[in-house]
């Protein structure tokens, strides 16, 4: 279904991401999957309820007065449970976030690539402009040979490093 408003090519650049999602998500081992459903699982409302009703009724199943036999009076089995659990659904929870964070790491990368190739072409466009404008005779803007030059990626990561040593040292607080 095509949509007038969009440009063909956001159409076609939706419809490859869509595809690539597709196909990563076919490419995941099964204990992957797995792990997304119980992460997914645990975090909805109806696993609070679940938990509400099982608990609770475990609690009250327990408790002296209920005229039911006692099965765990003092609750060690319920917390032991619950211990249990928690350390494997928080298990579920940071293998599905490493997973989604390698995910983030390479939309990073790729978002970094697109933008690096978009900075060389307008500098080579601001070059070519330049270059016409000359040829005209038209008088080059004050700031214009610094958006001529291409930026070199790793200057720029080994700067962001140096504020940031700068920022993060001791020293800087005083």
């Amino acid at each position: 279904m095509s949509d007038p408003e969009l440009a063909p090519i956001l159409e076609r650049n939706i419809a490859a991401l869509i595809e690539r999602r597709l196909w990563q998500e076919q490419r995941r081992p099964w204990q992957d999957r797995l792990a997304d459903r119980i992460t997914q699982f645990s975090g909805s409302v109806r696993f609070v309820f679940l938990h509400l009703a099982l608990f609770g009724s475990w609690i009250l199943w327990n408790q002296p007065w209920s005229p039911l036999p006692k099965f765990d009076p003092t609750y060690v089995v319920l917390a032991m449970f619950a211990s249990v659990e928690a350390i494997i659904l928080s298990t579920f929870v940071l293998i599905t976030q490493q997973r989604m964070s390698a995910m983030a790491e390479e939309r990073a990368d790729l978002d970094l690539q697109i933008s690096l190739v978009a900075e060389h072409e307008v500098t080579r466009l601001v070059q070519m402009v330049s270059l016409i404008a000359g040829r005209l005779g038209i008088a080059e803007e004050e700031g214009l040979e610094e958006l001529k030059k291409d930026i070199a990626p790793e200057a720029a990561l080994d700067s962001i490093e140096r504020s940031k040593g700068a920022i993060d040292s001791p020293d800087s607080l005083d």
